[in-house]
């Protein structure tokens, strides 16, 4: 089969990753004189890293982050942050023991930077999130409401291993509503 053709195959059956790497691996295999299997074997670890990169690329999208933000990025001198614990919730593990995360703080005190950062950190290693605004969904389940089509945003919302929801202290509670929200088991970061 030729060059053109195999490009070709891989296009039809969709291994984008493969189709890439194609020439490198090829090239490669050439001058160390690699076996079948491990060219085979390359060629499809290409493949699962390209998917693996798309699939992380597809839910950042539809986790409707605000901005790019990294841990990394985040100043941690002069601020009471605890570093090492935001580090460790970037790991994610929270969310294996279904524990909830809340940052507290002031106006400009890097809540939503290291909200973003977690849940950016938590899709790299396979979770499936989605940010809002609390007033915007509240205003979402309200719309859904008067046009009789309820469930639909808690449907999606059954579906995420994380939810982000962002400016909550612009939402009037009820008090005894902010009472209950406190009696959540979790993380508390105070910022």
């Amino acid at each position: 089969m030729e060059r053109s053709q195999v490009l070709d195959a891989m296009s039809q059956l969709k291994l984008y990753g493969m189709k890439a790497a194609y020439d490198e691996i090829i090239t490669t295999a050439v001058k160390r004189q690699h076996e079948p299997q491990q060219i085979v074997g390359d060629l499809l670890n290409a493949e699962i890293s390209e998917k693996q990169a798309r699939s992380i690329k597809y839910q950042m999208t539809i986790a409707k982050l605000p901005l790019a933000k990294e841990v990394d990025e985040f100043s941690f001198e002069e601020t009471p942050v605890n570093e090492t614990l935001v580090r460790d919730l970037a790991a994610g593990e929270f969310l294996e023991q279904q524990r909830n995360v809340v940052l507290i703080g002031g106006t400009g005190t890097g809540k939503s930077h290291l909200a973003v950062s977690i849940a950016r950190a938590c899709i790299r290693r396979g979770k499936r999130g989605r940010f809002f605004n609390v007033v915007d969904l509240v205003n979402k389940l309200d719309a859904e409401a008067r046009a009789d089509r309820q469930g639909r945003t808690a449907d999606l919302l059954c579906r995420l291993d994380f939810l982000i929801l962002d400016e909550l202290g612009y939402l009037p509670f009820a008090h005894g509503h902010r009472r209950r929200a406190r009696r959540s088991h979790g993380t508390e970061l105070r910022l």
